[in-house]
């Protein structure tokens, strides 16, 4: 498929989800494919939305005070392997560095898959009293996991963007307070800006972070039945401190070590946003991120210069709205409207010669096609409601793909039937290992998404073991 190819999507949603993925992040000109396998071009167009992302979460972690701060790309092996959780888990994953043009080096480097082990040497350094607490420290970074076998741009790549929250506290108390403030942020931001609706809980104990004592996340829904994990909160307890050796002296002179958290939202979140509201003619844009929330598309009969003094003086008299002005020659309406639609543009805004005569314009909204007529002394205040409307209509009906697709299933036959049917099943189950590798072994490789922390008072029996449930869980396929 070449990138120039401005047909549009050829195929539906509906009908094959990974190639209509693909059509629309290629044709709207989000990302392009790479000489890397796995590694893609972030276009202009899905930077500015990562921008806009890292801006809002950056200025809600400032208001925490958490600071910015830069660690190397490189890890050297013996750094990288002082936690063996970790080190195990990530190992096939890590891309190493081996040579320096023709001469060997007399230490692999590990390209980062996260920064903890990079970090933690020189916190180890940093940290002396209790006084040095807490430390708040966040990158915003590139990271390289190499181990997969289906790239999918966005949603599972080589190499993806995010932040890395590590912080330190004096006290597992302290630590454990700061998950509420950062999962608060995260959720704020996928739903307010992305309009994006998911589900918060604890990961199982075999789904938990390598190196964490539990972790908290928000799983997604997408459209072709699959779970997706979104931004997540992990608590490290002290196994990282002890192994990197990160500890401090109290108010009573006595040697501790610390307690850390560590967090992240990378931007496997845009291919999330991208997935769920996208249709069969393009992009769908949440109006927050849209970083041109207007397309002002003069309707002329040869060379009117009337529409198009009117569809220049719009242009300027919008710029609130960031607009884009086509007025290209060469290019029927329709041309245009559908090249528009294909890239995302949350308003379309149409004046021809009617219109002008009426003092009004014509407004056609991405989410839903729906035209409204406005006056043209009243229009911002149209657009800024009618974007409002968007962004609103968009998170209810993100909320509604998750709702119409949990079930509450009791028996074994129940999950198998709804993971089948593409549902996410919430599950009795005991915290058990081999429950959840028989799990996945039963349902051809659903799992563990997150368990929701109010629980009834009754669990019933777990669908795997038949033993008294310890919890509900939400449990699916997933990326």
């Amino acid at each position: 498929m070449s990138k120039k190819d401005t047909k549009g999507i050829t195929i539906k949603k509906s009908d094959d989800f990974s190639e209509w993925f693909q059509q629309v992040i290629l044709k709207s000109e989000l990302a392009d494919y790479t000489e890397v396998s796995g590694c893609i071009v972030f276009r202009p167009l899905s930077y500015a939305i990562w921008e806009k992302i890292v801006k809002e979460v950056d200025r809600r972690f400032k208001d925490l005070g958490i600071q910015n701060v830069y660690f190397p790309l490189f890890i050297p092996e013996k750094t990288f392997g002082k936690l063996m959780k970790h080190t195990e888990d990530f190992a096939p994953e890590v891309a190493w560095v081996t040579h320096s043009g023709s001469s060997k080096l007399n230490e692999r480097l590990a390209i980062r898959p996260t920064s903890e082990t990079i970090m933690y040497e020189s916190y180890s350094k940093w940290i002396r009293s209790y006084r040095d607490l807490p430390l708040k420290y966040n990158q915003w970074n590139n990271v390289v996991r190499w181990e997969f076998k289906n790239p999918v741009p966005f949603l599972r790549t080589r190499e993806f963007l995010w932040n890395e929250g590590h912080t330190v506290y004096a006290s597992a108390k302290d630590a454990m307070a700061e998950e509420k403030e950062i999962i608060r942020i995260y959720k704020e931001v996928c739903e307010e800006f992305m309009a994006l609706y998911g589900i918060t809980g604890k990961k199982s104990k075999k789904e938990t972070f390598p190196g964490a004592e539990y972790t908290i996340s928000i799983e997604y829904y997408m459209p072709h039945g699959k779970a997706i994990q979104g931004p997540d909160f992990h608590y490290d307890g002290q196994h990282y401190a002890k192994a990197y050796e990160i500890k401090f002296k109290n108010a009573k002179e006595e040697f501790e070590y610390a307690y850390q958290n560590t967090f992240a939202i990378s931007t496997r979140m845009l291919g999330v946003m991208f997935a769920v509201h996208s249709d069969d003619k393009g992009l769908v844009l949440p109006p927050k991120v849209a970083p041109n929330k207007i397309v002002i598309v003069p309707i002329m009969f040869e060379k009117d210069k009337n529409v198009l003094e009117s569809a220049r003086k719009l242009f300027n008299d919008l710029k609130e709205f960031n607009p884009i002005l086509d007025d290209r020659e060469g290019y029927s309406p329709g041309f245009k409207f559908n090249e528009w639609e294909l890239k995302g543009i949350p308003i379309r805004l149409e004046i021809g010669p009617k219109d002008l005569k009426e003092k009004s314009v014509i407004l056609c909204r991405r989410d839903n096609d729906k035209k409204e007529k406005a006056k043209i002394k009243e229009l911002s205040k149209f657009i800024l409601k009618m974007l409002e409307d968007i962004q609103g209509n968009l998170f209810k009906k993100s909320k509604k793909l998750f709702n119409d697709n949990i079930i509450q299933v009791k028996t074994i036959s129940e999950l198998l039937k709804g993971i089948e049917n593409k549902k996410v099943c919430l599950t009795p189950l005991t915290s058990d290992f081999k429950v959840e590798e028989e799990l996945k072994e039963k349902t051809g490789g659903a799992k563990v998404l997150n368990i929701p922390t109010k629980q009834p008072k009754e669990l019933g029996k777990c669908v795997i073991s038949g033993k008294k449930a310890e919890y509900l869980a939400y449990v699916g396929k997933s990326y």
